[in-house]
């Protein structure tokens, strides 16, 4: 079996729009999103309803259930004064311009996805099993990724959050970050699909990045109100 993951799309539906086509032209069994489908960037609903109208089915990130709730906090995470004011200041965006019917949509998202495929227990999540809102690194100590399998019974754990993909494998154990299609953190403004195929000879991951107008998505930020602190990250990859 061969799946996709879309790792949190932020409100970009160009950049969902090309991971999409790109997905169907690589050919899957299944699309899932990891949640967080709104924030930094204006399409929140847009987003939403590309997932419906492609049966793309997904788990609830930090961002979806905060904002669904009417949350103070959008349960992120800053590193100085002025990201916490613009990360503030896009929450409250986002939470304003969402419309009930999506908000809807995103308070009932499952926590999780489980699947068996060829024998293998597999766990989709947005952040870690049990905490939406833990940022789940590569450089976190092996204890840690131990630790997260012991909440679950999976062999392979797939989740997202921190926008940066990759895979560890670890006492058999597979762990794979999907990164982001509509704000990567890794310095490579592409957005990123990832592909995992599932076999009973093991396990295949491949980070597919994608080309996308991310200028039209930056103007779209500036014109929308949303902070233009957010087109500038998204140029740059971060």
């Amino acid at each position: 079996m061969k799946i996709a993951i879309f790792g949190d799309i932020h409100g970009n539906i160009e950049a969902l729009k090309a991971a999409h086509k790109t997905t169907l032209e690589v050919g899957v069994d299944k699309i899932y999103h990891l949640g967080d489908l709104g924030g930094y960037a204006p399409f929140v609903n847009e987003v939403v309803d590309f997932l419906i109208e492609h049966g793309i089915e997904g788990v609830q990130g930090n961002y979806d259930e905060t904002v669904a709730n009417d949350r103070e906090h959008c349960g992120c995470k800053y590193e100085d004064p002025v990201q916490a004011e613009m990360a503030g200041l896009g929450f409250e965006w986002t939470k304003k311009h969402s419309t009930s019917i999506r908000k809807d949509y995103m308070r009932n998202l499952p926590l999780n996805i489980k699947l068996t495929v060829d024998d293998k227990k597999i766990i989709i999540f947005h952040a870690t099993p049990k905490k939406n809102n833990v940022y789940w690194h590569e450089d976190r100590p092996e204890k840690f990724f131990l630790e997260m399998v012991e909440k679950v019974d999976a062999d392979i754990l797939i989740y997202g959050h921190t926008h940066r993909p990759y895979r560890k494998d670890i006492d058999g154990k597979v762990f794979i970050n999907a990164g982001s299609v509509g704000k990567p953190k890794d310095g490579d403004t592409r957005a990123c699909v990832t592909l995992v195929e599932i076999t009973r000879g093991g396990v295949k991951t491949e980070f597919v990045r994608v080309l996308y107008d991310v200028e039209k998505t930056a103007l779209a930020i500036i014109e929308s109100g949303l902070p233009p602190y957010y087109a500038e990250k998204l140029r740059q990859g971060q």
